[in-house]
């Protein structure tokens, strides 16, 4: 008889709290969830994404303060490409050649160097600017010119796309190219 009790008394307590009295519970656990759902009014920036945005300059790398001054088709160039495809780099370099892109007149292939000596760049890694025209180059500054041309001096401010290694040479696309 005991046990029957035992069971009526089971069957009875989850009936009730099936029926009405699991409502409450249901309720609450819909406010929680909810709460829960909502996103954070300021999301924190996890570290990898913090590393994304920062531009990488010779100042706050030393491996690419070194790249810049190595032999332009050092090993180095390659393992630097690898690490940070996709990120943007800032350096003060110069126009090394322009040349038409393809048949186009309007359309241009930029060889870039680091430093100051356009065409007679000799250290640092070849960067290229493939198929931009001049409005690409989003240029910044005092005096900003109609044209441009081999030995212009710039702070080229890029992404770092592919590299070629067969040619040594890295594709960046333009952020920005403030005249110096």
């Amino acid at each position: 008889m005991a046990a029957v009790l035992v069971t009526l008394t089971i069957v009875i307590g989850a009936a009730t709290t099936l029926s009405g009295g699991g409502e409450k519970k249901a309720e609450s656990d819909k406010s929680t969830t909810a709460a829960s759902e909502k996103p954070a009014a300021t999301p924190t920036p996890t570290a990898a994404e913090s590393a994304a945005t920062e531009v990488i300059t010779p100042q706050n790398n030393p491996e690419f303060a070194a790249l810049l001054k190595a032999d332009y088709c050092d090993d180095a160039n390659l393992d630097f490409a690898n690490r940070h495809e996709g990120q943007t780099v800032a350096f003060n370099g110069s126009i090394v050649n322009m040349a038409p892109h393809g048949d186009y007149d309007t359309r241009y292939d930029f060889l870039l160097g680091p430093g100051d000596k356009g065409p007679n760049t000799t250290a640092g890694p070849a960067f290229k600017y493939e198929d931009v025209n001049i409005f690409d180059l989003r240029l910044t500054g005092k005096n900003i010119p109609a044209t441009v041309g081999a030995g212009d001096k710039f702070r080229f401010v890029a992404k770092v796309g592919e590299f070629n290694a067969d040619q040594c040479l890295y594709v960046l696309d333009p952020v920005s190219t403030e005249v110096r």
